[in-house]
């Protein structure tokens, strides 16, 4: 395949290996992931595990504006990645990101990273509210949400399965971003950074331990910061649940 490779430099020897990774792609590797859209498999690179996560072909409109308009998903993760890992906010490591391009259109693409062993994600907490040390984790979450907000960084999918909890010891955790190509790097009010977490879909109680800690570590008001991210959390459900409402009643149709 006419693959177009990009990688780390520390990876640019390793270019063939990695590409055999891609064109590999559908008969090796373990699945961990097959959605509607995207799909991602583990594998193995110079005896370290990898993702490799594929992602659809794009249509002809999309093909053709990702291949001269607009950067790839692959490239945005690996891009991204870097600047999180530059400002201290862990993800796993970008390895490489390969596109295929046919008369500037983009075809086929592959964002590769390291593979992270967790413990868990962000949704455990909330359908779990015995959770053990969930307070405790919640506000740690709130600390490293906080240090991503100074950094600029308004991750658009902070949702309760692309955060990778990883317990260290000690009352210690570790959060990884996963699913990274749709961030926006800006300078960001206070209503932006509380909006910032309606997608992880708080409970009430959440809701209170979050505002709290933003308040402590923001300078904020606590009950401005409650009040903001309460009503932006609701009008989301809200609006999620209307959706999901009329789309049963077309169905039914």
């Amino acid at each position: 395949m006419p693959f177009n490779i990009y990688t780390l430099p520390e990876y640019s020897a390793d270019r063939q290996l990695l590409l055999r990774l891609a064109d590999d792609f559908d008969k090796e590797g373990t699945l961990l992931v097959k959605g509607s859209r995207n799909t991602i498999k583990t594998n193995f690179f110079k005896g370290e595990k990898v993702n490799i996560k594929y992602f659809k072909k794009p249509g002809l409109l999309k093909g053709i504006i990702y291949g001269i308009f607009r950067p790839s998903k692959a490239k945005r993760s690996f891009e991204y990645a870097k600047y999180l890992l530059s400002h201290n906010i862990l993800t796993p490591k970008p390895v490489a990101y390969i596109e295929d391009k046919a008369a500037l259109m983009l075809k086929d693409s592959y964002y590769i990273c390291s593979h992270i062993e967790y413990d868990f994600t962000f949704r455990e907490l909330i359908h779990n509210p015995l959770f053990p040390d969930r307070q405790n984790i919640l506000e740690q979450f709130t600390a490293f949400t906080y240090r991503m907000h100074e950094a600029r960084v308004n991750f658009l999918d902070h949702s309760p399965g692309n955060t990778l909890i990883v317990n260290k010891g000690n009352g210690e955790y570790d959060f990884y971003l996963i699913d990274l190509n749709r961030m926006k790097f800006q300078d960001m009010g206070i209503e932006v950074r509380m909006a910032n977490f309606r997608k992880l879909w708080p409970s009430r109680t959440m809701v209170k331990i979050i505002a709290a800690k933003y308040a402590e570590l923001s300078g904020q008001p606590y009950e401005k910061l409650h009040s903001m991210l309460l009503g932006s959390t609701l009008d989301f459900k809200r609006r999620i649940t209307k959706k999901k409402y009329f789309k049963r009643k077309l169905k039914k149709k």
